[in-house]
This record gives structure tokens, C-alpha cells and sequence, in this order.
């Protein structure tokens, strides 16, 4: 491909359509909140917003390591796709806030997370008194667990920040000076990112079911927010190469995706069939009972779970032409990232909605509809701000020349 046909200086434009259907999405997911919250249903709708805002936050953490990724392994073929995940890391700031709210709520409301936060929980001479909890209560304290919360989404969203800056700053001065810094700064987080998003899936998602604990729970949660980032990415490159937009994209960008989301949806299931394994082959009581309750409550999802996030990516994306037509692999992004809102839910809604008091329904649609308009309203008028190519990166030839 000849570089004289590229124009370095183009800039989506976030109007029309798009900008109409994002604006409905928030709405009708506002108005299935409260709809939610009028009925009296307010487990269910927290739980929702709970699910929702993790996924949120999880897939712009994700557009982050992207970033930082590409930078350490000084890798060529992404330079001119940067913009897209770097309009989700520019997002992080907003879903930290919205899930940092959400947490806060859910805690001060006794709605979530209530198998550790309770009255009298702690107090061995209180009737809720819970010896297990009280022992874990040094890490499960509401002073310590927001601070973690703060403290690490404030993390991830500086560096965001951060690369996002350096990468527009080499737009306008060139030379190497931005991206030696954006590779030193992505050694940094890469460190700090690796030793705390377990934490971070252990403190929103795994102590809502405070009894039971997995070691194995952050690396199953890292690789369901790294595979949905993935497609992600995929599925805006694709929309936008049909809109007229990056016309640079080539089958062999999207290959890379595609081999990328084939490999991690495998290393997803490995993740999830090791848990399961030493669990059901341990057989103890407190560990099994968090499978034996998703048998019992919420068994089609189990299956649809494995379903969507495995045997669909697996067998579509096995075949190399898949992964280079754009059709095929929107319809298997599409698939992975429904997906893997079906496994955030069989995580989330057992341990935040009492057994008897789940369902799917107006709630549960309606609240994802509305993040994915909240979404797409923030990704896009971020990307919206400055041009689709970082026309100064070192490697840009490189990712122009791609060919697979």
C-alpha cells in the first residue's frame, strides 16, 4: 500500500446516526433503572449496574493494556490503529467515576455486597455474627476496599491519560523522545497492572460471595476483560473502514485481531475449566457451593457461557479466512462480547440477588442497551478529537505495509 493515498490528518466525525442511536441507548437504559428502582426490585437493578459498570471500566482498563502491550514489544502492526484503543483508554476516567458511584451506592444502600457488609456482622455478639467474615474483615472494610477501589482505577486512569498525551504530543513534534517515554511509562504500568487487576476483580466481583475464594478468579476476570477489549477494537475498526474511515485497515490488521481473540477465548476456558476442575475435584463444601448454585438458579446460562465465549469463537475463528473478512469476524465480536455479558452475569447475579428473586427481563436489557449508548457516545467523541493516524509513530510504515 502507498502512503500518498493516506490522508494524516482525517478526523471521524461523531454525528448523525450514531450519535442519534448512542443518545437513545442512554435513555432507554435510564429509563430501565428507574423502572428498576420504582418496582421495588433494587438488588436486581444494582446488581445490573453493578455488571454493566465493571464491564464498562473493565474493556477501557483493557484499551489501556493495549496500548502498553504495543509499546514494550515495540510491535509494528498496530501503530496505525492506535487511535481506537486509545479513545477507549481516554474513556477509563468516566467509567471509574460511574463504577466508583455505583460501589459506593450499592455499599451505603446494603444492596451489594451484602454477604460482608452487614450490620453486626463483624461482632461476635451480634446474631448476624459471621466468623468467616470477621476473619477476612482486615481486607473486607469499607474504608480499605474503596480505597483500593480509588486508589487503583485512579492508577489506570492516569497512564491512560498519560499515553493518550504523549501519543498527540508526537503528532505535533515527532522524533522518538514520546514514544521512549510511552515505552518507559508502559513498563511501569505493565508491573502495576499485573499485580493489581486481581485484586480488583477479587474486590468487585468475587466478595459479593464474601465465603468463597478462588486465586485462580483474577487471571479468569483479566482474561474475559482482555478478549472483550480485543473485540472491541475489532468491531470499531471494521464499522468505521465501512463508514469510509481508516482506510489503512487492511484483512491483515484484522487477522492480528482475529488470532488474538481466537488465542485468548482459548485461554479463557482454560482459565474457567481449571477452576471448575479443582473445585469439583476437591469437593469441599464451601467451595463447591458456588458452582452448585449456578446448577441449580442459573444452569442455562452456565451452558451459554460456554457456549458463545468457546466453542463459537473457536470453531468460526479457526479458519484463516475468518478472521480476515470483516462479516464473519463482526459476527464472532459480536457473539464474544454478548458472550462475555452472559459470564459477568451467572459471576454477578448469584451473589448480589437473592436466590428466588432473579429474572431477565426489561431490567437486565435495558440496562446493557443503555451502557452500550454511553459507550459508544464516550469512545467516539473522544475519537472524535484529534486524527485517526498517529502519523509521527517510528513504526507507522510498518503498520501501513502490513501483510500477512
Amino acid at each position: 500500500m502507498g502512503t500518498h493515498n493516506i490522508n494524516f490528518s482525517e478526523q471521524f466525525e461523531f454525528t448523525g446516526k450514531a450519535k442519534t442511536l448512542s443518545i437513545v441507548g442512554i435513555v432507554l437504559g435510564v429509563a430501565a433503572i428507574a423502572y428498576g428502582f420504582l418496582s421495588g426490585l433494587h438488588e436486581r437493578t444494582f446488581a445490573n449496574l453493578l455488571l454493566m459498570a465493571y464491564y464498562f471500566a473493565c474493556v477501557c482498563m483493557s484499551g489501556t493494556f493495549f496500548l502498553a502491550i504495543q509499546y514494550v514489544a515495540q510491535a509494528g502492526w498496530s501503530a496505525s490503529i492506535l487511535r481506537v484503543p486509545q479513545a477507549m483508554a481516554k474513556t477509563l476516567p468516566i467509567a471509574s467515576i460511574i463504577l466508583i458511584v455505583i460501589i459506593s451506592a450499592g455499599l451505603y444502600s446494603h444492596n451489594l455486597y451484602h454477604h460482608w457488609h452487614a450490620d453486626g456482622i463483624t461482632d461476635i455478639k451480634s446474631p448476624n455474627y459471621d466468623s468467616i467474615i470477621a476473619n477476612k474483615s482486615a481486607f473486607l472494610n469499607v474504608p480499605f476496599f474503596m480505597g483500593r477501589m480509588v486508589l487503583f482505577l485512579g492508577l489506570y486512569s492516569i497512564f491512560s491519560m498519560m499515553f493518550a498525551k504523549l501519543s498527540y504530543n508526537e503528532d505535533l513534534a515527532g522524533g522518538l523522545n514520546s514514544h521512549r517515554r510511552s515505552f518507559k511509562i508502559a513498563c511501569v504500568f505493565l508491573v502495576i497492572y499485573g499485580f493489581t487487576t486481581p485484586i480488583f476483580a477479587f474486590d468487585a466481583v468475587m466478595s459479593l460471595e464474601a465465603h468463597w475464594f478462588s486465586t485462580m478468579f483474577g487471571w479468569y476476570n483479566f482474561a474475559a476483560m482482555w478478549v472483550s477489549s480485543l473485540a472491541i477494537i475489532a468491531v470499531m475498526l471494521i464499522l468505521l473502514r465501512r463508514a469510509g474511515y481508516m482506510k489503512w485497515v487492511n484483512d491483515s490488521h484484522l487477522h492480528n485481531l482475529g488470532q488474538f481473540i481466537f488465542g485468548f477465548s482459548i485461554f479463557w476456558t482454560y482459565v474457567w475449566f481449571a477452576q471448575f476442575l479443582l473445585i469439583y475435584y476437591a469437593n469441599i463444601p464451601e467451595e463447591t457451593v458456588y458452582f452448585a448454585k449456578r446448577f441449580e438458579y442459573y444452569k442455562f446460562w452456565f451452558f451459554l457461557n460456554l457456549l458463545m465465549n468457546f466453542l463459537a469463537p473457536v470453531l468460526l475463528l479457526m479458519d484463516r479466512d475468518n478472521k480476515r473478512g470483516d462479516s464473519k469476524l463482526l459476527i464472532v465480536c459480536i457473539i464474544v462480547l454478548v458472550g462475555h455479558w452472559v459470564d459477568y452475569y451467572q459471576m454477578i447475579m448469584p451473589g448480589a440477588v437473592q436466590a428466588g428473586e432473579n429474572g431477565f427481563g426489561v431490567i437486565e436489557i435495558g440496562t446493557a442497551v443503555g451502557f452500550v449508548g454511553l459507550f459508544t457516545f464516550t469512545v467516539l467523541t473522544a475519537l472524535s478529537k484529534k486524527s485517526l493516524i498517529a502519523k509521527n509513530h517510528p513504526l507507522l510504515q510498518e503498520s501501513l505495509h502490513h501483510q500477512l
